[in-house]
């Protein structure tokens, strides 16, 4: 849908919510039966939602997970989205999985540019403040348009005292509007056997203007969910009030018909291994040191990967592709190309490097290995630097996902990060990473830092006394334990 972004540096500050509580006559049920014995680990995860409600949280260290559709194949969807619901009544909003930006934003129903249909196969919905019984607008007096830090993110409308926005993209898009205080509903995991619904007060984007590729309708979603550093991003309004983790995975699936895992939450795995991330960086920086092909280091000076004057190395979930420094692009092709001339084809379609394969991919083309700090590194198999392109007389044509960058940024896109667990850990600073079938149930940790976890998926219990264990599938949305509440909440915003 889009390859570049461009840096944004968002410092907010969150409204105060007051909660006030309604007296009424109430029918009382209870959660536990009598005279039977009830296990004192759900007794203390009863307590422990209990007491968060009288705190006016949601939860202690949960997990929140989300649905994934979407896939890397930039022929198919070429991005990965997953639903948020957010107002009240709550509404349904598909958008796109973005580890490259901050800021969650929906189009608005006063859009003109806003595209109305969608080639993926999705109704496309509109945000109505108005019709919201919760929905705030953002003032310029709100930290968020008062803040010592300006940037692009935010702008101020004197002449009706909203805060609004203006972003712009890598490839030319961009989007602008206001910005929103709402309710944003989401399934978390708290104890043991615990799902509950949840919800929270965030302040996310209204578009009301879109250019370029945005306004495109093959591709088209209702936003983008930034899951970047900024403090306006999701991950960190939530975490700030410690309803979540500090810490995000995915786990995108390459193969079929994509989908996968993206849940608020430390996925474990004993494969993972991690890198640090560069300090005071907008974007998941990583050190990138070198490139091997085939277990030969390429000769590329570790100087061209280093983050400094807008280069550096991005994980970054919206970006379709991967993109390489100019310096290390053409050793990376030559190499690839000196290793597999002897049984594929060398082309060029479409001023691309391109190869006609007359068998498996996997039996010819070379691993890719990267090697970043910490000793951490990350093995490529073809399908992960390649895409396929159809055939060419009788063969298999198969072109280089890698495009040569023209900005001295290093991107890993989701050709990349597809079929592996990715962990996000803001908390200590880094990022990990291992190869894994996304169609497959991941552990979750339920605070970072700590050995309680759950999987990620459709509830299937087993506990002992140190873990506490979830089976969650992709693509399957959690079953709910509905619970009665024995008193009523007015909220006021």
């Amino acid at each position: 849908m889009r390859f570049l972004h461009t840096f944004l540096l968002l410092v907010v500050g969150f409204a105060t919510v007051t909660v006030v509580y309604c007296a009424s006559f109430l029918p009382l049920e209870r959660t536990f039966p009598l005279n039977r014995p009830v296990e004192i680990d759900r007794l203390k995860t009863r307590d422990l939602v209990r007491h968060a409600r009288l705190l006016q949280r949601v939860s202690v260290g949960g997990i929140v997970d989300f649905p994934v559709e979407g896939s890397s194949d930039p022929f198919q969807a070429g991005l990965y989205f997953t639903k948020v619901k957010l107002g009240s009544p709550p509404r349904e909003f598909n958008v796109q999985i973005d580890t490259g930006s901050d800021v969650l934003w929906v189009n608005c129903n006063s859009c003109s540019d806003c595209p109305q249909s969608s080639a993926l196969g999705i109704q496309l919905n509109f945000f109505d403040a108005a019709s919201s019984s919760t929905a705030g607008l953002v003032a310029c007096s709100d930290p968020i348009c008062t803040s010592a830090v300006q940037t692009t993110a935010t702008e101020c409308s004197s002449q009706n005292n909203q805060c609004g926005y203006a972003f712009k993209y890598g490839d030319g898009s961009g989007t602008s509007g206001f910005y929103i205080s709402d309710t944003f509903r989401f399934d978390a995991i708290l104890g043991d056997s615990l799902i509950s619904n949840a919800s929270a007060l965030i302040v996310f984007g209204c578009s009301t203007y879109q250019s370029g590729d945005l306004t495109k309708t093959d591709k088209a979603v209702d936003g983008i969910f930034g899951f970047g550093q900024g403090d306006l991003s999701v991950i960190s309004q939530l975490s700030s009030r410690g309803i979540t983790p500090r810490v995000f995975s995915h786990c995108l699936k390459g193969e079929g018909n994509g989908g996968g895992i993206l849940v608020l939450g430390e996925i474990l795995e004993p494969g993972l291994v991690y890198s640090p991330l560069v300090p005071s960086q907008p974007h998941y920086n990583l050190n990138l040191q070198s490139i091997a092909v085939n277990g030969q280091l390429l000769p590329i000076d570790p100087a061209v990967f280093a983050t400094e004057n807008n280069r550096g190395t991005i994980v970054d979930s919206g970006t379709t592709l991967a993109y390489l420094v100019e310096e290390a692009y053409d050793p990376f092709v030559s190499a690839v190309t000196s290793t597999v001339s002897q049984l594929a084809t060398p082309t060029i379609s479409n001023g691309d490097h391109c190869y006609l394969v007359p068998t498996s991919i996997s039996d010819i083309f070379p691993p890719v290995i990267l090697n970043f700090a910490g000793g951490a590194s990350m093995v490529l198999k073809p399908e992960e630097y390649l895409t396929h392109r159809g055939s060419y007389d009788g063969a298999a044509m198969w072109c280089m996902g890698f495009e040569k960058s023209q900005g001295g940024i290093t991107i890993l896109g989701d050709l990349v990060l597809k079929d592996k667990i990715i962990v996000y850990d803001l908390a200590r600073q880094r990022v990990g990473w291992a190869s894994y079938d996304c169609s497959l149930a991941v552990n979750v940790s339920m605070t970072s830092g700590k050995d309680q976890f759950v999987n990620a998926g459709q509830l299937s219990m087993s506990i002992s006394s140190r873990e506490m264990v979830f089976q969650l599938l992709p693509l399957r949305i959690m079953t709910l334990l509905v619970h009665t509440f024995v008193f009523t909440i007015c909220e006021f915003l």
